[in-house]
């Protein structure tokens, strides 16, 4: 193995450990979420604030929309530097949580550490891969994000007994893994894609504005509206179960807090090892249309047996195995990849932040939404919701998949954007000084060759 090839591996487990306490905090409000309810009395609407307020939701919201900004702005190391701090604050205040004020605070600082860390983390992992292991290095990514959950849900099981106490143990987790991640990502190396960016900035004397070259182009407006509809229509379903599911087994389906704990465990280890050996083995190599299908027709398979077929046994089962398999090879592994390759540099995270805050809002609106349907309306009527919202995403995804596959991050934007330049654009890098030999004369990357 090459030394390049070996530092992006450690760079992109070092960073990874972003997606793993994500995800981790999600599940583990989840987890404890009717433990927090009985213990503080809330109501209906107070747990769904608390999901709206989340690392599910708003509160990530807020957070990729400036960590996104920053990421670009002053580097990706910036964020690594503090984001893991803030994430331990919000943790530590969840774990001595004793009214529902405090409790709200530190859902809503750890949202806002969690939604700061995702596009510098996804950026970053890009940046520093070669075009035939790209998906790769995202699918190990989402291994952790995957991983998270499998073992929170395990230690929730595990720690049921002791009822609160035990939730309280795994936010304390958090903040010791969070602690080694701070360790680890504080001593990597600034992306070289965004140093080369920043020094043609300098060399050109040109000074991006954070949106208004994002939003000024037909191709970034384009591929915006199409990564927000692959991505938020399918995490208005995963955001609401990621968050409720336990609580959705425990009310609708009569379950214990630990066999609701067990189910989402065991789906959380398909979701991983088909994120591990299907989507990181073969994501570099399959054909992405039939890949993303196939994930996102499971997703829908699995949706319509639980809505359908009834609560039982059975048919948790079946949806646990269906939609955990889809959920490794689907809709967010897919986003991470493609929302890292259709930008250019100058605006690569910063472009994540504003579809994540839009679909992690979004996600907070569902999340206040979702349990009125739940209760009103019942689990088959909430349940054909989520069967549209995936059909949709599905949709999209599969008619306009992008041909990405084996290209450098130059490379696809060359081919996206050369006939979009303007001819101001153009001519300024032309005179430029520092314009290589063969170039096209459109400096819109630094991204990695």
């Amino acid at each position: 193995m090459s030394e390049s090839k070996t530092g992006s591996i450690k760079s992109t487990i070092a960073v990874s450990i972003t997606n793993f306490l994500d995800s981790g905090s999600i599940v583990a409000g989840a987890s404890g979420l009717t433990l927090w309810t009985k213990a503080l009395g809330l109501s209906s609407f107070q747990v769904g604030l608390l999901g709206a307020l989340s690392a599910n939701a708003f509160g990530a919201a807020v957070g990729a929309l400036i960590g996104g900004h920053l990421s670009d702005k002053y580097g990706r190391k910036v964020i690594y530097t503090y984001d893991m701090l803030v994430y331990m604050l919000g943790t530590i205040i969840v774990a001595l949580s004793f009214n529902f004020p405090m409790l709200l605070l530190g859902f809503l600082v750890t949202g806002v550490a969690v939604g700061a860390g995702v596009p510098a983390s996804w950026t970053y992992i890009s940046e520093t891969s070669q075009s035939t292991n790209r998906a790769k290095n995202i699918g190990i990514s989402q291994f952790a994000w995957s991983l998270g959950p499998a073992l929170i849900f395990i230690a929730g099981t595990l720690l049921a007994p002791i009822g609160l106490i035990g939730n309280r143990i795994i936010f304390g987790l958090l903040t010791i893994i969070a602690f080694i991640g701070w360790r680890l990502q504080s001593k990597l190396h600034e992306s070289q894609a965004w140093v080369d960016q920043k020094a043609r900035e300098k060399a050109t004397n040109e000074k991006p504005h954070p949106y208004r070259d994002l939003f000024s182009n037909a191709v970034n407006i384009k591929t915006l509206l199409f990564l927000i509809g692959v991505y938020m229509f399918w995490n208005l379903v995963a955001g609401a179960m990621g968050f409720f599911m336990p609580y959705v087994y425990e009310t609708a389906g009569g379950l214990s807090n630990m066999e609701a704990n067990l189910l989402q465990a065991v789906l959380w280890i398909f979701t991983a090892l088909a994120t591990y050996f299907g989507f990181a083995q073969y994501g570099d190599r399959a054909n992405h249309r039939i890949f993303f299908f196939v994930g996102s027709a499971m997703a829908v398979a699995s949706w319509i047996v639980l809505s359908y077929a009834g609560m039982n046994w059975v048919s948790l089962w079946v949806f646990v195995t269906v939609w955990g398999i889809s959920a490794g090879i689907g809709a967010q592994a897919w986003y991470a990849l493609w929302a890292t390759e259709l930008f250019p540099t100058k605006y690569r995270a910063g472009s994540q932040g504003v579809m994540f805050f839009v679909v992690r809002l979004s996600a907070g609106i569902w999340s206040i939404i979702f349990p009125t349907i739940l209760t009103n309306m019942g689990f088959k009527a909430a349940g054909t919701f989520m069967i549209v919202l995936l059909i949709i995403s599905l949709v999209i995804g599969t008619i306009w998949t992008p041909q990405t596959r084996g290209k450098t991050l130059d490379e696809i934007t060359r081919e996206r954007y050369s006939k979009q330049v303007t001819r101001e654009k153009v001519v300024k890098n032309t005179k430029s000084p520092n314009r290589k030999s063969g170039s096209t004369g459109v400096h819109l990357t630094g991204g990695a060759k």
